[in-house]
């Protein structure tokens, strides 16, 4: 039984698509895992984490939120970041709503300010959402919503801490009050509109970002070569290479005797296991690709911003 039919017979149905901007690290991958009550979007404290655009799908009874992940807007030093922000601003695009994703521990900021001028062309309804309020008090995010209230106009405002889950439902409520009256999109079964073998790759992509320092992580991208699943028996089979640009970047992430690799790959297939709910087999390589970032044809083969 789909959404409309869950909705009862007559009653509106809305139904639309909401996209979460903001600076890299304001949380809004962690608040698109929270809204979709399970982990499908990587999290890390490196900036640009997010390389792919995300769309979750939200079914309850008299809607569909299709909720977009974006990659966090900056001020572009590569071809690759430049391939970044044309994709987090294309998700801006034909929106039913913009939300501006504000860590509540940062300072209201001129990257902040370049986000939303950025984005000034959308006249989708906008909410500010200020996160990690679980880390900050009243006094603090109290002045980061003047802040950014006093820049930008916003037609609501909603403290959360995607940690905790408090604030969580009422993002949900106010961002669906913003949809129009519409059909389903996606299917009623589908989660995510991105395929396996991404998810796959971006999954051994966050450990490997957990697990190495200084440029590695920005190094480095994820091609998953082959990938087989077998529901009957509950397996899946993948072989995946984890590219780098420099040998010394190759050095770091094998590690001592493949000791680094081998944890990668170990951490990798556990969340996998977990989110396949399947027996996992992971084969990980690790190969050089001198200076991909610069080459948008290399950016492109790994899927990332519009070439996801």
């Amino acid at each position: 039984m789909g959404p409309d039919a869950q909705a009862g017979e007559g009653a509106v149905f809305k139904s639309g698509f909401v996209t979460l901007v903001g600076r890299p690290n304001a949380g809004k991958s962690t608040l698109f895992n929270a809204v979709l009550g399970k982990k499908l979007a990587i999290v890390s404290g490196t900036p640009q984490t997010t390389r792919h655009r995300f769309r979750a799908i939200v079914n309850a009874p008299g809607y569909q939120l299709v909720l977009v992940d974006t990659p966090g807007i900056h001020k572009p030093h590569d071809a690759l970041g430049e391939e970044l922000n044309r994709s987090a601003c294309k998700a801006v695009e034909s929106v039913d709503a913009l939300c501006f994703v504000l860590d509540a521990t940062r300072a209201f900021g001129s990257g902040d300010q370049w986000i939303l001028d950025a984005t000034a062309r959308s006249k989708a309804p906008r909410m500010l959402v200020l996160s990690k309020c679980e880390c900050a008090g009243d006094a603090e995010q109290e002045a980061q919503v003047a802040a950014a209230c006093a820049a930008n106009r916003f037609d609501a405002v909603v403290a959360l801490s995607a940690h905790t889950g408090a604030g969580i439902g009422r993002f949900v409520e106010t961002a669906v009050s913003f949809l129009p009256e519409g059909p389903c999109w996606f299917p009623p079964d589908v989660s995510c509109d991105q395929p396996l073998e991404v998810i796959v790759a971006e999954f051994i992509r966050e450990k490997v970002l957990a697990s190495t320092f200084d440029e590695v992580p920005h190094a480095v991208g994820v091609q998953v070569e082959e990938l087989s699943f077998d529901r009957r028996k509950g397996h899946c089979s993948v072989r995946a290479t984890v590219f780098v640009e420099r040998e010394s970047q190759k050095g770091i992430l094998i590690g001592h005797r493949g000791e680094r690799i081998k944890q990668v790959g170990t951490q990798a297939r556990l969340d996998l296991a977990r989110f396949l709910a399947a027996s996992v087999y992971l084969d990980l390589r690790v190969k050089l690709r001198r200076h991909w970032r610069r080459d948008a044809s290399q950016i492109r083969r790994f899927g990332y911003g519009e070439g996801a």
